[in-house]
C-alpha cells in the first residue's frame, strides 16, 4: 500500500526526469546552457523539496518546505516560457511539461493552504 503523498512524489520525480530529458535538447550555445543550468537546477529541486517536507519537524515547518517546493515549480515554469517564446526546441511541444507543471504547483498551493487552515 502507498504512504499518502507517495502519488505526488512519484509525479514530481517524473517531472525532474522530464526537466533532465528536456534540458539535454538545449542547444549548445551560451544561451542553451544558461538556461540548462538554471532550469535543471529548479525542475529538479521539487521532488526533494517534497520528500523533506514530508518529513518537516512541524506543520510550521512542513508549510515552509512545501512554499520552497511551489518557489522552484514557479521558476521552472518561467524558465519553460523562455524556452517557448525564444524557440530554442522549435520542434519540441512544450504544452504536456507546462500542464503539468500548473497542476504539480496547484496541487502544492492546495497543500499549502490546507495546512495553514488547520494550524
Amino acid at each position: 500500500m502507498m504512504a499518502k503523498g507517495d502519488d505526488l512524489e512519484q509525479r514530481l520525480i517524473n517531472f525532474a526526469v522530464a526537466i533532465i530529458e528536456l534540458c539535454d535538447q538545449l542547444p549548445n550555445s551560451v544561451a542553451g546552457r544558461h538556461i540548462a543550468g538554471q532550469l535543471l537546477r529548479s525542475g529538479t529541486a521539487p521532488a526533494p523539496h517534497y520528500s523533506e517536507a514530508r518529513g518537516a519537524e512541524s506543520r510550521r515547518d512542513f508549510i515552509h518546505k512545501l512554499g520552497i517546493c511551489l518557489k522552484e515549480l514557479n521558476e521552472s515554469l518561467v524558465w519553460l516560457k523562455i524556452i517557448d517564446a525564444s524557440n530554442m526546441l522549435p520542434d519540441t511541444d512544450l504544452t504536456a511539461i507546462m500542464t503539468e507543471n500548473s497542476e504539480l504547483s496547484r496541487i502544492i498551493n492546495s497543500s499549502i493552504q490546507t495546512a495553514k487552515r488547520n494550524r
